[in-house]
């Protein structure tokens, strides 16, 4: 073999031994790509609710967080036993903190929410918050003047601060318009007399039995006056 032959031939030889065995095995005649790394989930994300709706799904949140706090209170009051109460009203406590969380974002996405930001009052209410509380009532009445649960609510803040003349304000607007929450107002009232009689607190003793009377005629009032409810029944 002369010598541009054997220069042709080692030529072809680092050829060959340069290309992959893949690429000879499949009879092609180019490398294949190089392989892409893998890409993220390019799935659009779900369309973003409106505030409102988000806020009204936080409200029913808080509400189911309310009504179990309320049921464990109520459990708590049954338990015999001093360590179980305290235990069951823990767990109330924190319930209600639930329900606040809740609350107090859906009065954020929605200003206007009147009945979540009376609920909050409740809520801050059971939790010792009475002054957070008034000032949660009266964000939800200077939206809605007339909303019952708010005026009867805040009327049970202002006897957890002993202002009595204030609930008794609420007692004398709900009477004629709501009689369901004034009576609900009523027992708070006498639960009020109750509580101060046994410890007057802040209050002289002749404050108690001066408003404990002031229930009292109401209780009778309210008896023998019939309520829009029992009128229209009549009616019929």
């Amino acid at each position: 073999m002369n010598k541009p032959s054997l220069r042709i031939a080692l030529f072809f030889a680092v050829v060959i031994a340069l290309v992959p065995l893949e690429a000879w095995a499949s009879g092609g005649s180019s490398m294949p790509p190089p392989s892409m790394p893998p890409q993220g989930d390019t799935t659009p994300p779900p369309p973003k609710k409106p505030p409102a709706e988000e806020a009204a799904e936080l409200y029913n949140s808080g509400i189911q967080h309310r009504d179990k706090a309320v049921a464990l209170e109520k459990e708590a009051a049954a338990a015999p036993a001093e360590k179980d109460r305290a235990k069951i009203e823990k767990k109330a406590s924190k319930e209600f903190e639930r329900a606040i969380s809740d609350y107090r974002q859906a009065t954020q996405l929605n200003p206007n929410f009147y009945q979540a930001l009376s609920d909050l009052g409740f809520c801050l209410r059971k939790t010792g918050d009475y002054n957070s509380a008034l000032e949660a009532y009266n964000r939800a009445l200077s939206l809605a003047a007339a909303y019952a649960p708010a005026i009867e609510y805040r009327a049970e803040a202002y006897l957890g601060l002993d202002q009595v003349e204030d609930a008794k304000k609420a007692y004398l607007q709900l009477f004629p318009s709501d009689r369901s929450h004034a009576d609900e107002l009523l027992v708070a009232m006498k639960g009020w007399v109750q509580k101060r009689q046994a410890n007057p607190g802040a209050m002289t003793p002749e404050m108690v039995q001066s408003f404990a009377g002031w229930v009292q005629e109401r209780e009778e009032l309210a008896k023998q006056t019939p309520s829009v409810s029992e009128l229209q029944i009549r009616k019929w």
